[in-house]
C-alpha cells in the first residue's frame, strides 16, 4: 500500500521520518481507499504516527477538515426533507450497519421522493437495500452537515424501529447516540449489550458499545475497565490503532504489556507482563466478582476463559495436564485476546458514541460528548487470558460456551488476571529466544501455583535438552484440536505440529484456525494462523502459492496493527524468495525483518530471515557465505537469534560446512538434531539427519545414508527437502563413478525444481548433469521467461501486463512504487524491449 505526499506540504521540513510499512496500510484503510485522503491524512501525522510508534488519530475528520470541503456545500445545497432522507441513511449505514432504514422512514411517514434531487446530483441513489452514497466523504457530510438536534432525533427514530431479534446491541447504540448526558441506566443497558454483541462475534460494535459506555457512565472508576474491555474487543475486530488508544486510556492489569508484544518490544513487554503479574497475585482476593459489579476484574481476569471447571482459574488441579499455549509473531499466544470475546460475560461491557468514533472518525459528533473522541480509537490489543484447563478445545471451546452463557445465562468459568499474565510473559521470553527469561517466568509461575501453557512447556523442555519430556508435552498440545473450531486451540496445535515435524497436521490446524477465525468474525487472528503455516510449506514443494497466501496475511497484519507478526511474515516470504530464486526480493525482505525485528527484540522473525539469506547463499553455490550466516546463527543471543530456528537449520548448516571442509562444529549440530529427531520420530526429521550423516561420510558409506534418507523422506512430507537430498546424492554417485544412477537422480531432483519453480537448485542439478556428460534440456513451460527474469520480475511483468499501474502493483505486493519501477526496468531490459506494449505481446501467447 502506498500513500502519496501531500502536493502542498512544501513548508514541511525535509527530513520528516517516511511512513512505515504498516502506517502506509492503515492511513489507507482509514481514509476508505481514497488516495488522495491518504496523502492529506499523512501529511498531518506526527513524527512517531509515521513510524507507527503511536495511533493514527482518532477524529479523521478533525485531523484533516479539507476532507469534506468540497462535500459540505453539496450537501448543504439540497432540500431538507433529502437532507433528512440522507441523515436517516448515513445514521443507519455507519458505523454500524443497522439495516432498519426503510423500516424508519416508514414510521415517520416520510415520502421518499426528495430523493431524486440526491440522485441527480450524483450525491447518493436509491436502491432495494436503501441508499448508496457516490463514496464514504459524502456519506460522512450527510451525517456531519446536520444539527446536533436532527442527528439525535434520527438516532432515536432508528432505536424505536429496532425491535427485532438479535437488534438489542443496535438499539442501544442508537439510544445512546442520542443521549444528552451521564446515565447509569444506559450504561447497564450498553454493558448487557456489549455483551450480546461479542458472544455473537461482532466485536467491532461490542468495542463501540463499551466506549460509549465509558462516556455515558457516572462512575468514574469503571471508565479504565471499560475501555480496556473495549481495547480487547477492538483488537479482535482488527482495529489494532484503536486498540491501542483505548488501552492508554484503560491500562489495567498488563494491558499494554501485552500490546508491545504485538507491534512493541517484546523484552520490554516481558518486564511490563511479569511486573503486572506480581501487583495481579498481590491484589488478588479469591475468585472473580460479578462482572457488572465496580469491583469486578479487570479486562485480564474476566474476560472469559476456555471453559474448564469452574473456579480453578488458572492454578494447577490435580490430574489436569498443562494448559495448550502457543508462540505467535508477536511473542504471544494467540489466544492472549480470545477469551476478551469468547468467554464469561465481560467486566464491563461499554459501547462508544457518536463522538466516540467506534471504527472510523468520521462518527464522531460535533459537540457531543468532546471527550470520548480521544478515547476512540483504532487502538492495541489488551492482555486477555487464554491459560484455561487442558480440555479447553475438546471440551469447552469459548466462543460455543460464551454464546452458551448468552442464551441460557450460564457463566463459564473465569481464570484469574495471573495466570494469564504470567502466560503472556512467558510466551514473550520464548519469542525473544531469552531462556533465562524462561526460566524467570516459570520461577514466578511455580511460586503462584500457576500452570504454563503445553505447547509453551514444550518449547522450554526443548531449549533445555529435555526432549522426552518436551515431545509428551507437545504431542498433548498437537492432539487437542479436536471439534469446535477454536482458532486459538487450533494455533497452538500448529505450533506443536510444527515442532514434532508433522507438517501436514501443522498446516491443516493453521488453515483451520484461520477459517476459524474468519468466521467468528475475528480478523486480528488470522494472520497469526498464516505466521505459522508459512514454516509448515517452506519445503512442502509448494512456495509460489504458500507465498501468495502469505503475502495476504502480510496486508492482514499491517491493516490490524500487528507489525511484529507482519516482521515475521515478512522473513517468512524472505524464505520463500529464497526457495525459489529470487535474490533480490529475499534481501529486500529478509533486511526489512532484521531491521525490525532487532529493534524490537524479537528473536524469531531474526534468525528466521537470517535463515532465508543462507539458503539464498547455498542454493546459488556460495557456501562459505551460508556456513558464516548459519554459524552466526548459532551465536545469537536474545533478540537476534533463536534455538527453534537454529535447529531447524541444522541440515542446512551441515551441508554448507562440509562444501567448506569445516565439518567439526557441524558433527556437534547433527548429533544435537538427530536425538530430537530420534525421540520425536518424525520421518522428515529422520530422512535430514540421515542426509546429514551421509554428507559427513564419505564413499559407499555416504551413499548408503543416502539410501536411507530417501527411504524416509517416502513417509514424509517435505518433497522440496527430497529433491535436495536426491540432488546431494547424485553428485556423491557422480563421484563414485555410478554414472547411470546419478544420472537418474539428478533427473528427478531436476524435474521437481522445476516444478516447484527453484531456478538456482534446478541450475545446480543441471551443472552436475553436465559434468556427466549427459544432455541437459532447458526449463519447463517458457524457457525465454522463466529463465531470464526472476520470479518477482516475472510476477511484476504479469500485472503490468494485465494493465495494472505501478502504484496499483505495488500495493498489490505490499512494496513502494519505487520498487516497482526498478523491477519493470530490470525486466525490459532482460527481455530487450522498451515498453509496455512489447510487454503484453511477449506474455499474451503465455498466457
Amino acid at each position: 500500500m502506498n500513500v502519496p505526499e501531500h502536493p502542498g506540504n512544501a513548508s514541511r521540513p525535509l527530513t520528516r521520518t517516511p511512513l512505515s510499512e504498516g502506517v502506509r496500510v492503515r492511513v489507507l484503510c482509514a481514509a476508505h481507499g481514497d488516495p488522495l485522503a491518504a496523502a492529506e491524512l499523512a501529511a498531518v501525522l506526527g513524527e512517531r504516527q509515521r513510524a507507527g510508534l503511536e495511533p493514527l488519530p482518532a477524529d479523521l475528520v478533525g485531523a484533516v477538515p479539507g476532507l469534506l470541503r468540497s462535500r459540505r456545500p453539496e450537501v448543504r445545497s439540497l432540500a431538507p426533507a433529502t437532507r433528512r432522507l440522507l441523515l436517516i441513511a448515513a445514521a443507519d449505514q455507519h458505523p454500524y450497519a443497522t439495516r432498519a432504514y426503510q423500516r424508519a422512514v416508514a414510521a415517520a411517514r416520510l415520502d421518499t421522493g426528495p430523493l431524486d434531487d440526491a440522485e441527480a446530483a450524483g450525491l447518493a441513489r436509491t436502491t432495494s437495500a436503501g441508499v448508496v452514497f457516490r463514496d464514504p466523504w459524502t456519506r460522512i457530510a450527510a451525517y456531519e452537515t446536520a444539527s446536533a438536534v436532527d442527528r439525535r432525533e434520527t438516532h432515536r427514530l432508528l432505536a424505536r424501529v429496532l425491535r427485532g431479534e438479535g437488534e438489542a446491541p443496535r438499539r442501544s447504540w442508537h439510544r445512546a447516540a442520542a443521549a444528552l448526558g451521564p446515565s447509569r441506566r444506559l450504561a447497564a443497558d450498553l454493558r448487557a449489550s456489549a455483551h450480546e454483541a461479542r458472544a455473537g462475534g461482532e466485536h467491532a460494535l461490542a468495542c463501540g458499545l463499551l466506549e460509549r459506555a465509558a462516556a455515558l457512565t457516572p462512575d468514574p472508576r469503571e471508565r479504565p475497565r471499560l475501555l480496556a474491555r473495549a481495547a480487547a474487543d477492538a483488537w479482535r475486530s482488527g482495529d489494532g490503532d484503536r486498540a491501542r488508544r483505548l488501552a492508554a486510556h484503560g491500562d489495567v492489569d498488563g494491558t499494554s504489556g501485552v500490546l508491545a508484544l504485538r507491534a512493541e518490544n517484546a523484552t520490554e513487554a516481558f518486564d511490563a507482563l511479569l511486573a503486572a503479574v506480581e501487583r495481579s497475585a498481590g491484589a488478588r482476593t479469591g475468585t472473580l466478582g460479578a462482572p457488572d459489579a465496580p469491583g469486578a476484574s479487570s479486562a485480564l481476569g474476566a474476560s472469559g476463559a476456555s471453559g474448564g471447571p469452574s473456579g480453578q482459574g488458572g492454578r494447577v488441579v490435580a490430574g489436569t495436564p498443562p494448559v495448550v499455549g502457543a508462540v505467535d509473531a508477536r511473542g504471544v499466544s494467540p489466544g492472549v485476546l480470545d477469551t476478551a470475546a469468547h468467554g464469561a460475560r465481560p467486566a464491563v461491557p461499554g459501547t462508544a458514541a457518536r463522538g466516540a468514533c467506534p471504527t472510523v472518525p468520521e462518527t464522531v459528533a460535533r459537540g457531543a460528548c468532546p471527550g470520548v473522541a480521544d478515547t476512540v480509537a483504532h487502538g492495541a490489543c489488551p492482555a486477555v487470558p487464554d491459560a484455561a484447563p487442558h480440555n479447553a478445545c475438546l471440551d469447552a471451546v469459548p466462543h460455543r460456551a460464551c454464546r452458551d452463557a448468552a442464551t441460557h445465562g450460564v457463566r463459564p468459568a473465569v481464570p484469574d488476571a495471573a495466570a494469564h499474565l504470567v502466560a503472556r510473559a512467558t510466551e514473550a521470553a520464548i519469542y525473544t529466544g531469552d531462556l533465562r527469561r524462561c526460566r524467570e517466568a516459570a520461577a514466578v509461575a511455580a511460586r503462584l501455583g500457576i500452570a504454563a501453557p503445553g505447547t509453551l512447556g514444550g518449547l522450554t523442555a526443548a531449549f533445555e535438552g529435555r526432549y522426552e519430556d518436551a515431545r509428551d508435552l507437545l504431542r498433548a498440545a498437537a492432539g487437542r484440536c479436536g471439534p469446535g473450531g477454536d482458532p486459538t486451540s487450533l494455533i497452538h496445535s500448529s505450533i506443536a505440529a510444527l515442532l514434532l515435524g508433522d507438517h501436514t497436521r501443522a498446516a491443516s490446524a493453521a488453515v483451520r484456525a484461520a477459517a476459524s477465525a474468519r468466521a467468528l468474525g475475528e480478523p486480528a487472528t488470522v494472520p497469526q494462523a498464516m505466521e505459522f503455516r508459512a514454516y509448515a510449506e517452506f519445503w512442502t514443494g509448494r512456495p509460489r502459492s504458500a507465498g501468495a497466501a502469505t503475502l495476504e496475511a502480510l496486508r492482514q497484519a499491517y491493516a490490524t496493527g500487528q507489525d511484529n507478526g507482519a516482521c515475521h511474515l515478512q522473513a517468512a516470504l524472505a524464505m520463500f524468495a529464497a526457495v525459489t530464486g529470487d535474490e533480490e526480493l529475499c534481501r529486500t525482505r529478509a533486511g526489512l525483518a532484521r531491521a525490525h525485528a532487532l529493534e524490537h527484540g524479537l528473536g524469531l522473525p531474526a534468525a528466521l530471515a537470517l535463515w532465508a539469506l543462507a539458503f539464498l547463499d547455498l542454493s546459488t553455490g556460495r557456501y562459505a557465505a551460508a556456513a558464516s550466516r548459519l554459524r552466526a546463527l548459532a551465536g545469537f543471543g536474545p533478540g537476534h537469534g533463536h534455538r527453534a530456528v537454529r535447529h531447524l537449520a541444522t541440515p542446512h548448516y551441515v551441508e554448507a560446512a562440509v562444501r567448506t571442509g569445516d565439518t567439526r562444529v557441524a558433527r556437534r549440530a547433527h548429533a544435537d538434531y538427530d536425538r530430537w529427531a530420534r525421540v520425536v520420530r518424525s520421518a522428515d526429521d529422520l530422512a535430514l539427519s540421515a542426509r546429514c550423516r551421509a554428507l559427513l561420510a564419505t564413499g559407499h558409506e555416504a551413499a548408503d545414508h543416502y539410501r536411507t534418507a530417501l527411504d524416509l523422506h517416502a513417509g514424509g512430507t517435505r518433497d522440496f527437502e527430497r529433491a535436495r537430498t536426491e540432488l546431494l546424492f547424485g553428485g556423491a554417485l557422480r563421484r563414485l563413478r555410478r554414472r547411470t544412477e546419478a544420472r537418474d537422480r539428478l533427473h528427478s531432483a531436476l524435474e521437481a525444481f522445476e516444478y516447484f519453480g527453484a531456478p538456482h537448485c534446478a541450475a545446480e542439478a543441471r551443472a552436475e548433469l553436465r559434468a556427466l556428460g549427459a544432455t541437459v534440456r532447458s526449463s519447463a513451460g517458457s524457457p525465454d521467461m522463466a529463465g531470464l527474469l526472476t520470479a518477482q520480475q516475472l510476477t511484476v511483468a504479469r500485472m503490468a501486463a494485465e494493465g495494472a499501474t505501478n502504484r496499483e502493483i505495488a500495493a498489490r505486493l505490499v512494496l513502494s512504487p519505487r520498487t516497482i519501477d526498478h523491477h519493470l526496468r530490470g525486466v525490459f531490459t532482460r527481455l530487450g524491449i522498451r515498453s509496455r506494449i512489447e510487454l503484453v505481446r511477449l506474455l499474451t501467447p503465455e498466457a
